[in-house]
């Protein structure tokens, strides 16, 4: 069985016992959170589609951690001007297991 669940804005292929990593959330490591916004769910013998969102389906998660995603490079530059920034950014992702579909 898997389901379509939209996490921090983004949408995800989620079964039970996978783990993923999602755009940080406010919750402690071992909280258990929830997921309302069910978009699809699919238990091999029928398919469930929401408009926009599957009624009575929740998908509960463990937060194992956070963790820093790799360093992206932002350098900017004018030719001929001596113009020369350079910026980095880390994004903050959070490291969660996939519980139960129910």
């Amino acid at each position: 069985m898997y389901a379509i669940v939209e996490i921090a804005g983004q949408q995800f292929r989620v079964s039970q016992g996978q783990e993923i990593f999602v755009h940080h959330l406010n919750a402690n490591e071992g909280d258990t959170v929830s997921f309302n916004q069910v978009l699809l769910t699919d238990n091999g013998a029928s398919v469930n589609v929401g408009s926009p969102t599957v009624s009575g389906i929740a998908v509960s998660a463990t937060v194992l951690g956070h963790q820093k995603g790799d360093k992206v490079i932002v350098f900017k530059k004018k030719r001929r001007k001596g113009y020369r920034v350079k910026n980095g950014h880390r994004q903050q992702f959070t490291k969660i297991r996939i519980d139960a579909i129910a």
